[in-house]
């Protein structure tokens, strides 16, 4: 009797494919901070959107080839740095953060150290979610996402870039959002992950999610910077508005 013949192994090239989206985020990212360098603001925030894109697309292609390895995800993490952490920071930094040198010598500190407080923030917490991934509940993330808080900076920049604002105008609003940007992602609130629950149904999502995702789509085809400052803002929001929340539905079901 014959052997049943073995199935040809599948060729190393299909590990590329991940590792390219990967790779092409942290390009969108470098982009971004060299285009910031150059005054193209518009550019630069666009090139940190394309990174988020391509950055929820990897681990996806990964999964669906069954080509998940340590080495992507830790290549993945250093890409997300690159493009979530420092390209923001430099991006706020050359639109607004620089300016504040006009106001004194100390202030000038301030700007850069806001700036290098975002990345470093960005760091602990892409550190944090990588040795807690075994830990935590799926349908949650720990603080705010490096993504998110990335498209609530470029947003912002892209924004008040189009309606002509400068930076030097905002530089104290910009101030303010870089360090309570970076404060969200490296803090205990909870954010959705939009991972479902668990069981079955886990995937599945209401109707009425559907129509919330056209209307976004509409209006980010009519204005996209305004339309993705908004979505940011109310995500960012979303972690605290909800701890105030359950914190007052905690104190009412402690009083007798």
């Amino acid at each position: 009797m014959d052997d049943d013949p073995l199935p040809p192994p599948r060729g190393r090239g299909i590990y590329l494919l991940p590792n390219l989206f990967t790779t092409g985020g942290l390009f969108a990212g470098f982009f971004a901070i060299i285009a910031a360098s150059q005054g193209r603001f518009g550019a630069a925030c666009i090139a940190i959107f394309v990174a988020g894109i391509l950055d929820g697309l990897d681990g996806r292609v990964a999964r669906l080839t069954n080509t998940q390895t340590e080495f992507g995800v830790q290549y993945d993490s250093l890409a997300d740095l690159v493009s979530f952490g420092m390209a923001p920071a430099l991006v706020m930094y050359h639109w607004a953060l620089m300016s504040m040198k006009f106001d004194g010598t100390t202030l000038g500190k301030v700007g850069w150290l806001a700036a290098f407080l975002y990345a470093a923030c960005a760091a602990l917490r892409l550190a944090r979610f990588n040795s807690q991934v075994a830990q935590v509940d799926k349908r949650w993330f720990i603080g705010l996402a490096s993504p998110a808080a990335a498209g609530l900076m470029a947003s912002a920049v892209w924004t008040a870039d189009s309606l002509g604002f400068s930076g030097e105008e905002l530089r104290y609003g910009a101030l303010a959002l870089t360090v309570v940007a970076g404060s969200l992602m490296v803090s205990r609130i909870r954010y959705s992950s939009f991972k479902g629950g668990r069981g079955p149904k886990a995937d599945r999502v209401p109707f009425v999610a559907l129509l919330v995702a056209l209307a976004a789509l509409i209006a980010l085809w009519i204005d996209p910077p305004i339309t993705l400052l908004v979505v940011s803002v109310l995500y960012a929001l979303s972690g605290p508005v909800q701890w105030l929340w359950r914190r007052r539905a905690t104190a009412k079901a402690a009083v007798p």
